[in-house]
């Protein structure tokens, strides 16, 4: 189920993902109410989340704890990690101790239990509009400093290698490695795997070009 409006300029793009329709509408109607927030985007499961967060790429995803397919936890895991700058309420129909740590542990501050009342997520909507501040001013004046600082695009690549990533981000990263024209043979075979992977065989076609122009240089 997907529902897709054109968001003013002024205002924060949500998306909705619970696998009950009764607190889809609930939350949507809810939402409504409200000036600086937009609705863009409702999932019933979490895998659906991640992939309308590719698609509308929402500033704040409303996630149910306990969904098919993909739990909103896990979902989150996967948006965050290709969409750092991202906020997130999760919502449930009890508190958990153990659920309200583990969402704690990978960024998530706001925690609702089902059914909350339009004031309580207005207020938690808020806080994380003020997180997201906080956050996306962080990773401009990081990634400002660092972009292109060969030893930080390095170790980046390193954990992003480590972690078996083609998302993206990562893609990126290896990419803006492989500008440089003394750039380690190993990043540049890492990206063309990316690439595979990613079925970009254009990028593959020039990166294989110049991995051959590299090797048989070295053969001389």
């Amino acid at each position: 189920m997907t529902q897709t409006n054109n968001p003013q300029k002024d205002k924060l793009r949500v998306l909705i993902a619970d696998d009950f329709q009764e607190t889809r509408r609930n939350t949507r109607l809810m939402i409504s109410t409200l000036d600086n927030v937009e609705v863009v985007a409702i999932a019933s499961n979490g895998v659906q989340a991640v992939e309308m967060t590719q698609e509308h790429r929402p500033d704040i995803v409303i996630l149910d704890v306990n969904m098919p397919e993909m739990d909103g936890l896990t979902a989150f895991k996967h948006i965050v990690q290709e969409y750092p700058g991202t906020g997130c309420i999760i919502i449930s129909a009890e508190k958990s101790p153990a659920t309200v740590s583990a969402a704690m542990s990978i960024g998530i501050h706001e925690y609702l239990v089902k059914p909350f009342l339009v004031e309580e997520l207005e207020a938690s909507i808020n806080r994380v509009i003020e997180n997201l501040r906080e956050t996306r001013q962080k990773i401009a004046k990081f990634n400002k400093a660092n972009t292109n600082n060969l030893v930080y695009l390095e170790q980046l690549a390193h954990e992003y290698l480590k972690e078996g990533r083609t998302d993206n981000q990562a893609t990126q990263i290896f990419e803006r490695l492989a500008e440089y024209p003394q750039c380690d043979t190993r990043w540049l075979e890492t990206l063309a795997m990316m690439y595979a992977i990613r079925r970009e065989w254009s990028k593959l076609k020039a990166l294989a070009e110049r991995l051959e122009h590299r090797t048989s240089g070295h053969n001389k």
